[in-house]
């Protein structure tokens, strides 16, 4: 049923939305549907999406807080990706390679790749024209890292 509300919701507006132009709306939109593509939102997801906003953009917590209320709405309103890579794959390849560092970062938040956000990452990577290669390599880097952190957590919690 989502996919016929989605077509039927695209076939029924009386005047074209206006298309999504503002790159950190279009990485937020993004963003927010990562944290919900395997059906879990989680605190901790929440608190990263905001926390990668605010340290990539360099916003405050309410611009951010702004900014993710309108990008629930245009995740709600989309189709597809396209509308938000479109903006993205016209960004440098530094900027579209810190883009997919983040989604890698929101991923691993539960320290868990779950296969729905894999194949979003890789879609995603794939339409703002990062290589497979470049894609895996950072998963690979996020996931040491995000490891590491959790390990040397573990290792904070048992001296204490």
């Amino acid at each position: 049923m989502p996919m016929f509300d989605a077509l039927s919701r695209l076939f029924s507006r009386e005047t074209p939305e206006v298309e999504v132009a503002d790159p950190k709306l279009s990485v937020a939109a993004l963003l927010v549907h990562l944290t919900a593509v395997d059906g879990v939102v989680t605190e901790d997801e929440k608190q990263t999406l905001r926390q990668l906003m605010m340290e990539h953009y360099e916003l405050s917590e309410s611009d951010v807080r702004a900014l993710i209320r309108l990008a629930i709405k245009k995740d709600h309103d989309a189709v597809d990706y396209y509308r938000f890579t479109a903006e993205i794959a016209r960004l440098t390849p530094e900027e579209k390679i810190d883009i997919i560092r983040m989604m890698w970062r929101l991923v691993y938040v539960d320290a868990e790749n779950h296969e729905l956000e894999d194949n979003m990452v890789w879609r995603v990577a794939e339409l703002i024209g990062i290589s497979a290669r470049e894609r895996t390599i950072l998963r690979n880097q996020i996931r040491r890292e995000t490891e590491a952190e959790m390990s040397d957590e573990d290792d904070d919690s048992s001296a204490g």
